[in-house]
């Protein structure tokens, strides 16, 4: 449990907007560049909204406890005296895309049946590289898992589903996630993610989720409203600005890729992750982000097992060395020569 000091209530994680066992909602956000930060509360009527003010924790976290929101609302944040509201940068679902209202996601409300499932290991096994938008015509949740019997029937033991953080537009590879808690509307609901990671389970297959922690997407980010400590400029990136993980204001960012690693473990059930270009990632702290990343996703799975493999164009060897020995602490390593 995350202890906020902001309201002194009990989170599962430090960031967003999280619904406690009372039904209150906790909003808690990393926002070191505005003064004042107010969330702004759709009602049911979309020409109806209210406002609270958020309280100032210090070290630029900002909270609210509240009876006013409840599951499902729509939300965002207001900053200062600006009139934009902008989406939360750890929102769990983004109906409308990363450019809209934030939503109030309770992930207890989804009855999971895969209990006795063990996790897995790294050997031997079989890993089919799912797009869901083009793996069906449909392109969702829904009908990819309508087809979990015969990938276990031709020999498959566990689906690498590319990036679902939310980017703009109606197509992408997800290369360009820029809501990196919140699968992106176009396959489904993220009720339908959790079903389809709990049905793949029921056929006996593995789910690991490809996530992007090398960038943010440029398209409808926000992050440089709420802080100008996300990015760095001392490293470059070829695909966007580096993200800072290593300078003296680098904790809360590497707190919110931490928590994202034991979020979709924790509440979406997913095995292990592929970690895409972790050559583009730059961090020269004393325990490199992708070992904290690790250990956190390890942390997360608890009994169950975890696979974590990274994709290192430069084929560095401390991928796979344990962190004691100052390695990231990885199973595997993506072999782009022979994808190549």
């Amino acid at each position: 449990m995350q202890k906020s000091r902001g309201h002194q209530i009990d989170r599962r994680l430090p960031i967003g907007a999280e619904v406690l066992p009372d039904g209150k909602i906790s909003f808690r956000l990393w926002a070191p560049k505005p003064k004042r930060v107010y969330v702004v509360l759709a009602t049911d009527s979309k020409s109806s909204q209210e406002e609270l003010r958020l309280q100032e924790e210090g070290d630029g976290y900002f909270s609210l406890l509240t009876d006013h929101a409840r599951d499902c609302m729509r939300y965002g944040f207001k900053l200062d005296q600006a009139q934009r509201v902008l989406p939360d940068p750890a929102s769990r679902f983004q109906p409308d895309g990363p450019a809209g209202l934030s939503q109030i996601i309770d992930h207890r409300r989804f009855s999971w049946t895969d209990t006795n499932w063990k996790g897995v290991g790294p050997r031997g096994q079989v890993i089919y590289e799912m797009h869901l938008g083009t793996f069906t015509p449909q392109g969702t949740y829904a009908a990819a898992a309508l087809e979990f019997a015969e990938l276990a029937r031709i020999g498959i033991t566990m689906i690498e589903v590319m990036p679902v953080a939310d980017f703009p537009g109606r197509f992408g590879w997800g290369y360009d996630g820029v809501s990196m808690f919140a699968p992106t509307r176009l396959y489904g609901q993220p009720d339908d993610f959790r079903r389809f990671v709990d049905e793949a389970h029921r056929a006996g297959l593995a789910v690991i989720l490809d996530v992007v922690y090398n960038h943010f997407g440029n398209v409808d980010n926000y992050l440089g409203e709420y802080a100008d400590n996300f990015t760095s400029k001392r490293y470059k990136n070829e695909w966007a600005a580096a993200i800072n993980f290593d300078d003296e204001r680098a904790g809360p960012v590497r707190e919110f890729f931490e928590a994202n690693a034991r979020y979709w473990i924790e509440e979406f059930h997913l095995d292990g992750y592929r970690y895409d270009a972790t050559h583009a990632i730059h961090d020269a702290s004393p325990q490199h982000i992708l070992a904290a990343v690790n250990r956190a996703a390890r942390r997360a799975a608890g009994d169950r097992g975890v696979y974590l493999v990274a994709e290192n164009a430069v084929g560095e060897a401390r991928t796979v060395r344990p962190a004691s020995e100052g390695g990231f602490d990885m199973d595997a390593v993506w072999n782009d020569d022979f994808h190549h």
